[in-house]
Formats: C-alpha cells, structure tokens, sequence
C-alpha cells in the first residue's frame, strides 16, 4: 500500500475502504493507472474527464482494461464547464479529489497554446471554484508537473520552495497553475478554527513511465510505435537530461500525501507543494534511456538523433529535490530507474503477443510495487 508515516497497511485499508474519491482526467495514461490503485484499495472511484483517445489506431489504456469497471461514476466533460464539473462533484459525495486533467504535452503547447493555457489554468481554477463554492471538508491533489520551475539549467534539484516560471507555454501554464491552487488555499481554503474545511496541496513529478502511454512526442511511446515496426526510432532531443520514474512512484506520493491530508487534517505543513521524483541518480539523458530501452527490446532495436535545430525551445536539464516528502511523508521511489524501464519495456512487449490483457498486465506491476501476492 502506499507508505505514509505512522500508517501500516491495516489502517490504509481502512482508510480508503468505501471512500468516495474523484479523479479528474482519469481516462488518461496517469490517471488510468490511478484509478486502478484505488480501486484495489476499496475506494468508490469517480471519474471525470474527455473521452480516452490515442494515436495510431492504438487502443487508450482506459478501453485496453476496461477501466471503467473500477469506476462507481464515469462523466465525460470538459474541466472547464463549471456547470457540469460542480454537478460532477457534488454528486459524488467525494472528500477526496485528484486533479489530473490537463494537456501533457510540451510540443502540443506550441502547437496550440492558447488551448493548454485554457485547460491547465482555467481548468484548475474551475475545479478549485467547483470545491469552493459546494462547501464540503475534502483533501484536495492538484497535480502540475516538474517542468512548473523556472528552469535554470541547474545541476541540483529543484526544490519546492524555488521560483515557478516556464519558456515553453506547457510549462508557463502548469507554473499558473501552481500560483492558482496556491491563491486559493491561500485566500479561501485556509486553516482555521471553523473546522478541518478543505487541505489543498500541489504535487510535480518528474518524466513517467509504464505501460499503456500511447502519447506522441513521449519517449517511449515513440519507441514502441518505430521498434513495432521495426524501424530506428526518431530522437529528437537525446542529450537532454530529465528525472524518469514508472508511473507507480508518483502515484504513490500522490496518495500517501491524500491519506496524510486525510488523517492530519490540522497539520499546516501538509497544505503546501511537493516533489515526487526519483532519486538523484536516475536522472538520465533521453539518449542513455533510448540506448537501454533498446538493449532490453532486443538485437535490433535502435534509435537515430533527429535533433533539429532551431527546433521549439525544451528543456535541457530537468531535476527534482525529494527531501521533503522523504522528511515529512516518508516517502521514497522504490523502483530506480532501471527497474522501471524493465518493467515498461516488458510490459509494451507482452502488448505485442496475442491474449494479451492488459488489466492482468497492470495488476500485476502493482501489485508487484505493492509487494502483494
């Protein structure tokens, strides 16, 4: 189960049993995967978001495993309709909230950024007016990304308290996204004598991995789409440094940070921002991951740089500081990141056999993570 300081896995259990939660962009690769956590641990999941979609012809994760069958409600809507996103979330009965919908994609932000600014910005700030304006005590995940800080190109971690910004548009709006959870924990969700009222915290994670991301402009799913067809694959960017992890560690942090909301509704430390990432060595060029993500796909596999230049400015150096959440919460990743390209490669390989099911596939990674038999 998720670790959380002061908490065995008989009280998680508890805790999540019967409890309504509602995800945000659960038909989406991270919040497939959530969805499916929760559900293991006995939560009444609610769902709302787009209808899942993938390139290529491929099948989304969410249809892949028949998800919807983890879910007590499933809504398809915009984030931005407050109307529908209020309704949404009254009827759940919810008193935890995960806020995963977004547009995930830094190339897509240039393609079209007016879009992502809409989604990552407004899209927060109607979820957050949606608990402000229903009035009922829940703990509150908003998920922005690592990419939210002003890069500097710096060797070190960011850590939480470093400044927000963003060059690219993907990244300028998960910073906006960042200072409006902030502005409303601040100004209408504050602790107080009232009660235990709303606990809102932002979560950034670093470059997830697993099964099931079938993204463009993603690493491995890029990957996969050329080594299926047994071509090199294209690698726009291999020098480029970034902090990888299966998308199991993030999820982890995520709800460990929930069931400390939940359990220590008072403690004024918890309402703040966190870094979920992997640890400091696990940082590796995209180039560095290519190589191994082929040396584990076999003899053939390989890749090609396909830097352009003059291409759409990105990042080149990319790190996350976890000393708090290991402080505070402690929480650590379990899997480095050699497991977790093994355990992602392995999974897009078994995709490829017939019977393949990709609902056994994922439990079994999770329950793999989770040490269960």
């Amino acid at each position: 189960m998720p670790r959380a300081t002061n908490t065995d896995n008989t009280t998680t259990d508890r805790l999540w049993s019967g409890r309504n939660v509602l995800v945000t962009g659960h038909t989406g690769f991270k919040g497939s995967w959530l969805i499916q956590w929760l559900h293991q641990l006995g939560a009444r999941v609610h769902g709302y978001a787009l209808p899942p979609t993938a390139p290529d012809g491929q099948t989304p994760l969410f249809l892949a495993a028949n998800l919807e069958k983890c879910l007590v409600s499933h809504t398809i809507g915009d984030i931005q309709d407050l109307e529908l996103f209020q309704k949404t979330w009254q009827e759940s009965q919810a008193d935890v909230l995960f806020h995963l919908a977004a547009q995930a994609l830094v190339r897509e932000s240039y393609r079209d950024p007016l879009a992502t600014f809409k989604v990552n910005i407004l899209g927060t700030a109607v979820v957050l007016e949606a608990v402000r304006l229903t009035k009922r005590p829940a703990a509150v995940v908003v998920i922005t990304s690592d990419k939210c800080y002003q890069n500097q190109e710096q060797l070190w971690g960011y850590r939480e308290i470093d400044a927000l910004g963003g060059r690219d548009p993907y990244s300028a709006s998960k910073g906006a996204a960042e200072i409006v959870a902030r502005s409303y924990r601040d100004s209408f969700f504050p602790l107080n004598s009232i009660g235990d009222g709303v606990r809102l915290a932002t979560a950034r994670a670093g470059n997830v991995i697993g099964g099931g991301d079938w993204s463009v402009d993603r690493l491995v799913p890029d990957l996969v789409r050329a080594l299926r067809n047994n071509q090199p694959a294209l690698i726009r960017n291999p020098y480029a440094s970034r902090p990888w992890q299966h998308v199991l560690e993030p999820l982890s942090g995520y709800l460990t940070l929930a069931e400390r909301l939940i359990a220590q509704p008072r403690d004024p430390r918890l309402r703040a921002a966190w870094n979920f990432g992997p640890e400091p060595g696990d940082a590796w060029t995209v180039g560095r991951m290519a190589d191994y993500f082929c040396h584990l796909w076999g003899p053939n596999a390989e890749w090609v740089d396909a830097s352009i230049h003059n291409a759409p400015h990105e990042a080149n150096l990319l790190r996350l500081a976890i000393d708090q959440a290991r402080a505070l919460l402690d929480w650590t990743p379990k899997w480095d990141v050699k497991k977790a390209v093994a355990k992602t490669a392995a999974w897009y390989q078994a995709s490829t056999r017939p019977g393949f099911d990709a609902w056994r596939a994922c439990q079994a990674d999770l329950f793999e993570y989770l040490n269960l038999t």
